[in-house]
């Protein structure tokens, strides 16, 4: 399950970002609201968290874009901003709840979870595929080739970052924010480690190549056809 969190303060940012990592999901987190706007409508989230104040476009104008534009991502608006009528002009631009802060991490998760039970009106992405590689995101399994493969729970949430973001560059900053919550450089090799051991995985027995390195960038999960 994907989710974005457009928020800019760091702290919260991080927070949120950290303890939904812990619980399975893959988070991604923009810190202005033009930001957050760009990829709420270019990428498709399982549910948005999205703060009121906002530098460059604030989160009021994001949701109702949204649902002008026909994206129904559910949407939790997390905010300050905690009086009734602060609370109804959320609910009333298109969110499905609004929680104010100072906040429980337990009953924001309650929250995520409970919208995420609501069924679905529009299809849910439940595999991802890239050339002979399926990933099945309910079942948690990956195949290549028809042939099982094992992969420890960090493995896969790199390899999913990689298949969503196929034929695309990914940075080390991105995985590094986006894989493992750090939003420093822990000037570690610990990506070139978990690289090399996800293409052992899906690679090494398989033709034709399909993880690579892109020198001086990062990497790209790519058909070469």
């Amino acid at each position: 399950m994907r989710i974005l969190i457009i928020e800019d303060d760091s702290e919260t940012a991080t927070y949120v970002s950290k303890g939904l990592g812990e619980k399975g999901y893959l988070v991604d987190v923009a810190h202005d609201g033009k930001d957050g706007l760009v990829r709420a409508i270019g990428e498709d989230y399982d549910l948005a968290i999205v703060d009121r104040m906002l530098p460059e476009l604030d989160g009021l104008s994001i949701v109702e874009t949204l649902r002008k534009a026909e994206k129904d991502t559910p949407i939790i608006f997390l905010s300050a901003l905690g009086g009734v009528n602060d609370r109804v002009k959320g609910l009333r631009s298109g969110g499905d709840d609004y929680l104010v802060k100072p906040f429980a991490f337990s009953e924001l998760l309650a929250r995520v979870e409970a919208l995420l039970r609501r069924p679905a009106s529009r299809v849910v992405e439940t595999s991802l595929r890239v050339a002979d590689l399926e990933m099945d995101l309910l079942a948690r399994q990956v195949k290549r080739a028809g042939q099982m493969i094992e992969l420890q729970p960090r493995e896969f949430r790199l390899l999913e970052y990689l298949m969503r973001h196929a034929e695309q560059v990914v940075t080390r900053t991105m995985l590094l924010e986006n894989v493992w919550d750090y939003h420093f450089d822990p000037q570690t090799n610990v990506i070139d480690v978990h690289i090399s051991r996800l293409r052992q995985k899906i690679d090494k027995n398989f033709e034709p190549a399909l993880l690579h390195t892109i020198r001086g960038a990062g990497y790209s999960l790519r058909d070469p056809d």
